[in-house]
């Protein structure tokens, strides 16, 4: 029996995608971004409910995806990991967001009935988190600096500025579907590059 027979046909197409794109081929990730982007898309929308939000955790979905693909093993599709990976993301991103919109009078419910008060002091930095932080800004920050130009100023607009993609593609005079686009690759790049230099964070 063949190791991957139990795969169906759509899934032995994205092995093979998978396996090229491990050996560098760039036009295989962007082939996986484009079978799965649109499905991803509208279950972080579903999750979400915020269309902003959903596309950033599209793009950190494929960008964790692509940069673990030495994890993924055929014993299962890839879509199921990928889907698995975006909604675990979904799921983090949504309990910090609960822990910033939780009043400090009421505390947080953990799921298993555990109440925790927040402490108001407890969201700034002690001296050591704070030089460590840094160091991570400053980290990312060089590795922005090492993108291609046009990636560059749109991950700089987007995550240094804070700017909207409308905001974006107005200042730049791009079509709002090349500035999403483009952000994705930009996240992709930068994925990958802080696989490879992780220690150094």
């Amino acid at each position: 029996m063949v190791e991957n027979e139990h795969l169906s046909d759509k899934a032995k197409i994205d092995l093979q995608l998978v396996e090229s794109a491990r050996s560098g081929n760039q036009a295989a990730y962007a082939e996986l971004m484009d079978r799965y982007r649109d499905s991803i898309y509208f279950m972080m929308l579903k999750m979400v409910k915020n269309t902003d939000d959903a596309d950033d955790l599209t793009i950190e979905a494929f960008g964790k995806a692509f940069s673990r693909l030495d994890q993924y093993s055929p014993s299962f599709a890839f879509s199921t990991w990928l889907f698995k990976i975006a909604s675990n993301n979904s799921i983090d991103f949504i309990r910090k967001k609960r822990v910033q919109l939780t009043s400090m009078d009421t505390g947080i419910v953990m799921d298993d009935g555990e109440k925790i008060h927040v402490d108001a002091k407890s969201s700034s930095l002690n001296p050591e988190e704070t030089i460590m932080q840094g160091q991570r800004v400053e980290h990312m920050r060089l590795l922005v600096s090492k993108l291609k130009p046009k990636y560059r100023d749109l991950v700089e607009k987007r995550y240094f500025e804070e700017l909207s993609y409308e905001e974006i593609a107005e200042q730049l005079n791009l079509p709002l579907g090349t500035v999403k686009a483009q952000l994705f690759r930009a996240r992709d790049f930068l994925a990958a590059m802080m696989d490879k230099t992780k220690d150094a964070i």
